[in-house]
């Protein structure tokens, strides 16, 4: 609006040329400052490495199945006798190795759990690496609160050997852990958990040949615009033709270097260059504990979402100045129920701290999130984890 304001005084003043000219130097000056700020918002900053990975560099993902123990009789319900459930099985085969032999009969499992253990580990990663991994219950336990995984062998496919291993305090989200999440949100799920820094590679993983490695920038996220961009960076840095876009996931490298270790510190140089790409707006929900983040500044328009017994109303002649609706200070959990109203244009942040202040469970607020992009009253893409 501004550029077209000033345009328009400009063209009846066109009776002195001076001011005209001026009123077009100012109109030029707006436009790009206008266009800077628009960048500024819409644009990230960072380095190559942070969009890309290197060609056939992705992580290797690995599996296992072990047992939980130290359980405070939240463990897996099974118990010995003629139908032994899993877990009571698998205690019996580990205690065997070190020599004991117990009948399953005389087996309860309520303090142990059977669980899936996953991981994904960079492929350069040596001997005595430790990485992240995760546990996720696959019996009957309630809880695994206050465990500790058994060492556990991690295979990459089933029937494998063992190239990593597991074990260590299973740690809970930290979002589970608070009382009030609890009253807000109803009873929290403890039934996967994971473990920092939990595993230990113990041999040799499978990787690529590093002199391949530079051949190609494979994109994170694919998308045709970053891809682009990035290959403009590096032909500016390294001349034209260094850097060509095969898709939008693929930016494949000629390198006029020789190989050897010349060829690898390019490559290190080349991807500490810096590059400003589009920023992609987003929406992401944990499904579990209610935790929303947007991406930018990300509005709701006109729409409504009846889900359960609460209907969420967003424009419809509603005052933007009015504050977003919540439950009173100090009033008893009760399920989310009547009729939420807001004003067109508010943001994520403001629509999720609504649906909070009603006692909306996390599942409800994914599904209304979901709706709003369905409908197109979110501009943006809608990640539910």
């Amino acid at each position: 609006m501004i550029p077209t304001l000033v345009l328009r005084r400009a063209t009846r003043r066109a009776a002195r040329p001076g001011r005209m000219v001026r009123a077009a130097l100012a109109l030029a000056g707006a436009a790009v400052l206008l266009a800077a700020l628009a960048v500024r918002g819409a644009h990230a900053q960072g380095r190559i490495r942070d969009f890309v990975i290197g060609d056939a560099a992705g992580p290797v993902r690995l599996v296992g199945y072990g047992l939980v123990a130290g359980l405070d009789g939240t463990g897996d319900r099974a118990m010995g006798g003629a139908q032994n459930g899993q877990t009571v099985m698998s205690i019996v085969n580990l205690l065997r190795r070190f020599d004991v032999v117990v009948p399953p009969q005389l087996l309860r499992s309520r303090n142990v759990a059977a669980v899936l253990v996953t991981a994904e580990v960079s492929p350069y990663l040596r001997a005595g690496g430790r990485f992240d991994v995760q546990v996720a219950s696959i019996g009957d336990a309630p809880s695994l609160r206050g465990g500790v995984l058994f060492v556990t062998p991690l295979v990459a496919e089933a029937g494998g050997a063992p190239l990593a291993t597991a074990q260590g305090g299973v740690v809970l989200s930290e979002g589970n852990e608070r009382p009030q999440f609890i009253r807000t949100m109803g009873a929290r799920v403890e039934t996967s958990a994971r473990i920092p820094a939990g595993g230990i590679v113990e041999g040799e993983l499978p990787r690529p040949a590093f002199a391949d490695a530079g051949s190609a920038l494979l994109l994170r996220e694919p998308d045709l615009a970053v891809a682009t961009r990035i290959a403009a960076v590096i032909d500016s840095a390294y001349g034209k033709g260094t850097a060509k876009v095969d898709d939008p996931g693929a930016v494949t490298l000629v390198l006029k270097e020789p190989a050897g270790l010349e060829r690898n510190a390019v490559l290190a140089r080349l991807r500490e260059l810096p590059v400003r790409v589009a920023r992609p707006a987003r929406v992401v929900i944990d499904g579990r504990d209610g935790t929303v983040v947007a991406g930018g500044d990300v509005t709701v328009g006109e729409a409504v979402v009846t889900h359960g017994g609460l209907t969420l109303a967003i424009g419809g002649g509603v005052d933007p100045a009015a504050p977003a609706a919540s439950a009173p200070p100090g009033a008893p959990p009760a399920a989310p129920s009547g009729e939420v109203r807001l004003a067109a244009g508010i943001s994520v942040q403001k629509v999720a701290s609504a649906l909070h202040g009603v006692r909306s469970s996390p599942q409800e607020i994914a599904a209304i999130f979901g709706a709003l992009r369905e409908v197109g009253a979110i501009a943006a893409e809608v990640v539910i984890r």
